[in-house]
């Protein structure tokens, strides 16, 4: 009769696989937090529904390697913006382009035929955005509709050739992959005593807190677990000993 021994894997291994698996985890979990922070945002200053606002949006390079030479902002066509105006960026070329309506809107101040359908900017060689930087690109743009929100798809162009498109809605809790930036408007009698820059940063605050804190837990149980195959190995190895 033949007979077969299966061997377990020793407390050693056990306790070394254990651990990498979970701090690896935890890794993970610490930089998805950081890289969902990192994202085309657009902030609004004094952005009301009806009125003019100052619209930032802040553009990082994300990539380790290559630098942001252009950024494509596109303005919804659904709820027209007519009237855009760029601030000036050192070493950065901006360009407004304008498309007409399929059927005209009757505004406050006037009959709207065309609106600001999209917004270039292309950087010189020497001012393009290197990995590990940011740059802000702001427009004062209206009348803004009278809507809840707005959404921005942005194309983000790399010297090395790669687009990078956030265009993304959110559908849920979930964030995309690549979210479209979205600027929240609020009404002039909303009474809430906050701008819509102020009620837009309280909500990102809060998203980037409940994912810090959720990676935070994930590297503290890392470590718990750590810990844990630390002393099953001590005494994986004392049994080993005797």
């Amino acid at each position: 009769m033949t007979s077969t021994t299966t061997r377990r894997p020793s407390a050693r291994r056990w306790g070394a696989r254990l651990a990498a698996g979970l701090v690896g985890g935890a890794v993970a979990v610490l930089l998805g937090a950081t890289a969902a922070s990192a994202h085309v945002h657009v902030d609004g200053e004094d952005a009301t529904r009806g009125g003019y606002g100052v619209l930032t949006f802040r553009v990082p390079t994300e990539s380790a390697t290559a630098s942001t030479t252009e950024v494509t902002v596109t303005l919804p066509a659904d709820h027209p913006i007519a009237s855009v105006s760029v601030e000036p960026v050192p070493g950065w070329t901006a360009t407004v382009t304008t498309a007409k309506l399929a059927k005209p809107i009757e505004t406050d101040d006037g009959r709207l035929t065309s609106y600001a359908s999209r917004i270039d900017w292309k950087a010189d060689a020497s001012a393009a955005i290197e990995p590990g930087e940011f740059q802000r690109f702001s427009v004062s743009a209206g009348p803004l509709p009278d809507v809840a929100s707005l959404a921005f798809p942005t194309t983000q162009r790399y010297s090395d050739g790669s687009v990078v498109e956030w265009n993304q809605l959110a559908s849920g809790s979930a964030e995309p992959e690549h979210p479209a930036p979205v600027l929240e408007l609020a009404s002039g009698d909303e009474g809430s005593g906050q701008t819509p820059t102020e009620v837009r940063t309280v909500q990102d605050t809060g998203t980037a807190t409940a994912a810090l804190a959720a990676a935070i837990i994930a590297v503290v149980a890392a470590l718990a677990a750590l810990v844990v195959a630390v002393v099953a190995l001590l005494r994986g190895k004392r049994r080993d000993a005797a």
